[in-house]
C-alpha cells in the first residue's frame, strides 16, 4: 500500500530534518521524504498541524509471555505499543522460562510475527534461569536474533561472570542492557529512603544501591570495550558517574522513564501500590537530576520499563506488592508534557530520545526517515490536551499511577513497515 503523508512538521533527527514536509511510503519502506510530494497515493494523511516522526522506539519493555499472560502478552503488548505509537520494542528475558536459549526465542518470534501487530525484539538472559551463577548460550541466542543481552529485574552480582558475559557481548556484537542494583543494599526496601518513607512508616531504598552497580559495571564495560546501557537511571549519584565514564571514553548509554523525570518520592502519599517501582521514585533533586540529564544528553535515551501486573498483584498492602507500572501508552504524552513542555527538550531532542538514539544502540536501521528505511512512522498531536484514562488503555493490565493525569500530546497515526496499525487514534489490529 502506497501513503502519503502530507503537510506535516517531519522531525527526523538522523538526517538533521525539522520542517514542514511530506512522506512517501511504498512497498514497506520510505520512498520520498521531501516537499511538495505530488505523487499519487492508496491513501493519504493530512498531517496539518502534526509531528512526523520515524518510528518510536522502546529498548525496555516485558510483555511476561511466556509464562506470565495473565499480565499481559506479545499481542496485548504489542496492540499497546502501537497505541502509544511504538513501531519498535524490547522484551525483557524475566519470562518463565526465562529467555536464556534458542527455543525461547524462536518461541517469542513467532509469537510476535503471528500478531503482526509491531516489531519485537527479544532480549536474551546473561546467565541460565537468570540465576547469576552460569552464563547462558549466547551464541544460540545471538544466531536466533536477540538484540541485546540482560539480567533485567536483578543485576548480575557475581562481577567475573559478568566481565565474561561483556566479552561475549562484544564478540556477538550485541549491547547489553544493565540493570542496577545490589540487594543488599536495597534489603526490604519499598520506597525511596528519605523523609517522605520515614513519615509512611516504610523501609527506605538508598541511592547508593543503584550507584555501586552503575560504578562497577561502567569500569567493567571500560576494561571489556563492551557497549553499555544503563536501564532506567533514578538518582543524582549515578548521572555523576555517567558524565565521569563518558569524559574517560567508555561505550555507556544511558535510559530514563517517565516516571523517574515525572514523578518523585514526595508523590506517595496514601500507600497507592501503582507507586511502587525498581529503582524507586527518588527524591525531587533526583528527578531534576535526571531531567537535566536527559536535557544535556547525558541520558539518551527514553524508555518505558513497560511492566504490567494483575491486579492482585497491585491491589494490596505496598509492602506486599510487585514493583513497576506499565507505559507504553502515556510515555510520548508525559515526555511532551514534562519535557518539552517544561523546557528540557525541543521537540527534535524528544524525537531523538524515543526513536532516533534507541535505533542507533540497536544499529538495525530504525530510527530514521532516509530513503530506503523501513516505513515505521509515528504521528502525533503535539497540542491536543486531554486526561488519561486507564479503561482506555488496551494493554492487559492496568497498573499506572497516571490515571485522571491532564497531558498534552495524542498519537494518531503507527504505521509499521508500511501498514497503518493506528489509523487516527483507532487501533485497527484486534
Amino acid at each position: 500500500m502506497s501513503i502519503l503523508i502530507k503537510g506535516g512538521r517531519v522531525i527526523d533527527p538522523a538526517n538533521g530534518i525539522d520542517d514542514i514536509s511530506d512522506v512517501l511510503i511504498d512497498g514497506g519502506k520510505i520512498v520520498k521524504a521531501e516537499k511538495n510530494i505530488n505523487d499519487v497515493a492508496e491513501r493519504v494523511i493530512d498531517a496539518e498541524g502534526k509531528w512526523v516522526m520515524p518510528g518510536l522506539i522502546d529498548l525496555h519493555v516485558h510483555f511476561r509471555e511466556p509464562g506470565f499472560e495473565r499480565k499481559e502478552t506479545i499481542r496485548t503488548g504489542s496492540r499497546a505499543a502501537a497505541m502509544g505509537g511504538f513501531t519498535t520494542v524490547c522484551c525483557m528475558p524475566n519470562t518463565e522460562p526465562v529467555v536464556d536459549n534458542d527455543i525461547v526465542v524462536e518461541f517469542i518470534k513467532l509469537k510476535a510475527e503471528r500478531a503482526g501487530i509491531v516489531n519485537v525484539l527479544p532480549i536474551g538472559a546473561i546467565s541460565k534461569g537468570m540465576k547469576g551463577e552460569e552464563l547462558a548460550d549466547i551464541g544460540r541466542m545471538a544466531s536466533a536474533g536477540i538484540c541485546a543481552l540482560s539480567e533485567d529485574g536483578k543485576s548480575v552480582l557475581n562481577s567475573a561472570l559478568m566481565k565474561n558475559a561483556m566479552r561475549y557481548a562484544t564478540m556477538f556484537n550485541l549491547p547489553v542492557f544493565d540493570h542496577c542494583e545490589d540487594p543488599s543494599l536495597t534489603g526490604k526496601g519499598q520506597m525511596n529512603a528519605g523523609p517522605q518513607a520515614a513519615y509512611m512508616g516504610l523501609a527506605g531504598i538508598p541511592n547508593d544501591s543503584e550507584e555501586v552497580i552503575v560504578a562497577r559495571d561502567m569500569i567493567l564495560a571500560e576494561s571489556t570495550k563492551t557497549a553499555i546501557h544503563l536501564c532506567h537511571i533514578s538518582t543524582k549519584g549515578s548521572v555523576t558517574l555517567i558524565r565521569q565514564a563518558k569524559e574517560r571514553g567508555v561505550k555507556v548509554t544511558a535510559e530514563a522513564t517517565p516516571h523517574h523525570f515525572t514523578l518523585c518520592d514526595e508523590d506517595i502519599t496514601d500507600y497507592d501500590a501503582n507507586y511502587k517501582m525498581a529503582p524507586p521514585l527518588r527524591s525531587r533533586e533526583d528527578r531534576e537530576a535526571v531531567r537535566q540529564a536527559l536535557a544535556d544528553g547525558t541520558i539518551e535515551v527514553i524508555s518505558t520499563d513497560h511492566a504490567p501486573h494483575h491486579v492482585d498483584e497491585k491491589n494490596c498492602e505496598f509492602q506486599n506488592a510487585l514493583n513497576g507500572i506499565i507505559g507504553l501508552e502515556t510515555s510520548f504524552p508525559l515526555a511532551n508534557t514534562e519535557l518539552v513542555g517544561g523546557g528540557y527538550l525541543t521537540p527534535s531532542g524528544l524525537v531523538e530520545k524515543m526513536s532516533t538514539n534507541p535505533g542507533r544502540i540497536l544499529r538495525n536501521g530504525k530510527g530514521t526517515l532516509s530513503v530506503g528505511a523501513d516505513a515505521d512512522v509515528t504521528i502525533a498531536d503535539p497540542n491536543e490536551e486531554y486526561i488519561i484514562d486507564v479503561d482506555d488503555m488496551v494493554s492487559k493490565a492496568k497498573n499506572t499511577p497516571f490515571g485522571g493525569r491532564k497531558v498534552k500530546g495524542r498519537i494518531l497515526y503507527t504505521v509499521v513497515g508500511g501498514e497503518i496499525v493506528v489509523d487516527n487514534g483507532v487501533l485497527m489490529k484486534k
